[in-house]
């Protein structure tokens, strides 16, 4: 018995002192070989509320193959994007893994950034967060409340903490957890937990609103004199306690010829230049964005051909290059920006730095389009896009020949009836067509833009419970008060559609179109919602799901600008 208990009590003291001696070494070879000499914190506030936390951090000795950091919990569900770059080199980027866990810790956010290719001595960690975090004082507009992490969380003391939060010129501070707008550190602890707020008052209510942008679609066209014109449309949600009327945006360099549009087509005043930040222009809506509410507006500008477009050496080839979304003080849900070329243009190549992986090629019968996209986009996301195309020449005639020919057909037409005898041909005179009081169109309009702007806002919802913004029993809620008011709109809307068309004349014919656009919209979203599905599945390639998307999306759009013009065509019948 005793024989055989002992070389057991030896294997079991062999493997204690052979499990104590590799902890031994594990912790050993976890002690970090650098410390964090320098962290220069900022959080700026954008102008539609989101927040920007930008933190520089410099080291001595050799940094790991990663680098750990983080923010108190609470933080996380408001982190909507992060990037890590070299301080001294911003073209060498690193990747950044969020919600990752932080040494073990509780109660953080954590966030890991690669440094296998290349350690470096300083680099700069940027994070994108939702404007949840700010808080506008509905009894007066100019006061905000914001709240935000005073330092970082680092798995290591840090000698010295710079801070600073950046706000518009004139900004007074109120009151705080912090003493002031700028304030600093020695010795910041490891893990250190600070969830901080501050309270400020900005010199004019319209230097910050809290909005969303959910979608900026740029539509940049390329004539056969390589001249260019642009717009863009912007898709906005009111976040904030007051009902906003003045909305600043950021063009392209050298934009002119400015003019902008409402959701109907509808002229608005020209947009004017903000002197004090560049290629910043003032939008005055005509139709107020109120509180919990949507809106849409188009800017059309034009862009100088000396800056942008480009003749190759290759015969007949040229070159668009731009760099879209610099300085762009704002961010952006979803942008989408299509490259129309001219009619007879064949797409050569196409190239975009950063490269992204949202893009696509367009082909009509003449016309090749090319279509780049890019989720959560502000300043820090600028990218430039290169594309070149064959053009030739010939296709400068090809319009005035077909009308020359068209021209001759009609004309040949006409001479053949002209020659030809007949009897007197009875002029059908069509018969009275019932009034209809203004009142009543004018109601229609009214219930049907109020239709157009529930859906929309249930949309946006959806959008929003998707990325966890709102809580999803919220959601329930507000789905089901929107669905009914749908609902009911939709009954009464029908009534009303049978009443016009009725009355017969273009009225009949303006029903009818509306229904056409109508189905059209039922088919798009039908097809979107099956070609998701089919992609989650992996029954579609990435490739054929970005092209049948931008399909469905500039078949969406078409739809609605039929709707809208018919909207435009009613009202204008009612002033």
């Amino acid at each position: 018995m005793k024989r055989t208990a002992l070389p057991f009590i030896a294997l079991t003291v062999g493997v204690i002192v052979f499990v104590s001696i590799s902890f031994n070494f594990r912790i050993v070879g976890a002690s970090p070989d650098y410390s964090i000499q320098r962290v220069n914190h900022t959080i700026q506030v954008l102008y539609n509320g989101y927040i920007l936390i930008n933190d520089t951090i410099e080291v001595s000795g050799q940094v790991s193959d990663s680098f750990l950091m983080g923010f108190p919990h609470e933080y996380g569900p408001r982190i909507l994007s992060g990037k890590a770059y070299d301080a001294y080199d911003n073209t060498s980027s690193y990747s950044v893994s969020l919600d990752v866990p932080l040494e073990g810790h509780v109660g953080f956010y954590g966030v890991k950034i690669d440094f296998s290719q290349k350690t470096p001595q300083a680099f700069t960690v940027q994070f994108l967060l939702s404007n949840d975090l700010l808080t506008q004082n509905p009894s007066n507009v100019t006061v905000f409340a914001l709240d935000f992490p005073a330092f970082p969380s680092l798995t290591q003391s840090a000698a010295v903490c710079n801070a600073s939060v950046v706000l518009p010129e004139g900004t007074q501070y109120l009151a705080g957890t912090v003493n002031q707008f700028i304030y600093s550190t020695e010795n910041l602890a490891a893990f250190t937990y600070n969830a901080s707020s501050v309270i400020f008052m900005v010199s004019d209510a319209k230097l910050i609103q809290v909005f969303d942008i959910t979608q900026l679609n740029r539509e940049i066209t390329v004539n056969e004199f390589g001249g260019i014109s642009s717009s863009d449309s912007y898709y906005l949600v009111n976040k904030g306690p007051k009902t906003v009327s003045l909305i600043d945006v950021v063009l392209p360099p050298n934009a002119s010829d400015l003019s902008a549009q409402d959701q109907f087509g509808r002229k608005m005043n020209t947009p004017t230049p903000i002197y004090t930040s560049p290629n910043w222009y003032e939008i005055n809506l005509t139709l107020p964005m109120e509180i919990g509410r949507n809106t849409t507006f188009t800017v059309s500008y034009g862009l100088p051909s000396e800056v942008y477009f480009e003749a190759l050496k290759q015969a007949n080839t040229f070159a668009v290059n731009m760099t879209l979304f610099q300085n762009l003080g704002y961010y952006v849900d979803q942008v989408t920006v299509d490259f129309v070329l001219p009619e007879g243009a064949r797409l050569v190549s196409y190239t975009d730095t950063p490269a992204g992986d949202l893009y696509g090629i367009g082909k009509g019968v003449f016309q090749e389009t090319v279509t780049v996209g890019r989720q959560g986009v502000f300043s820090l996301n600028s990218f430039t896009v290169s594309i070149a195309y064959e053009y030739d020449p010939l296709w400068l005639a090809f319009r005035p020949t077909m009308w020359v020919w068209a021209l001759a057909i009609v004309g040949c037409a006409v001479a053949m009836i002209w020659q030809r005898s007949k009897a007197p041909i009875g002029i059908a005179v069509p018969a009275t067509v019932s009034k209809i009081q203004p009142e009543f169109i004018k109601s229609f309009v009214d219930k049907y833009e109020e239709k157009m702007k529930i859906v929309f806002e249930i949309d946006s919802l959806e959008t929003r419970v998707q990325k966890g913004r709102i809580p999803r029993r919220r959601y329930k809620v507000q789905r089901k008060t929107l669905e009914m008011r749908l609902s009911t709109l939709s009954r009464s809307l029908t009534e009303v559609k049978e009443r016009m068309r009725s009355v017969g004349g273009h009225y009949a014919d303006l029903m009818r179109q509306l229904e056409v656009a109508e189905t059209e919209l039922s088919d798009v979203e039908a097809n979107v919602k099956s070609i998701e599905d089919r992609h989650g599945r992996g029954e579609v390639s990435l490739e054929a799901y970005r092209k049948l998307s931008g399909d469905y999306q500039r078949k969406k759009e078409k739809a609605e600008a039929t709707i809208n013009g018919i909207l435009l065509r009613l009202r204008e019948e009612i002033r």
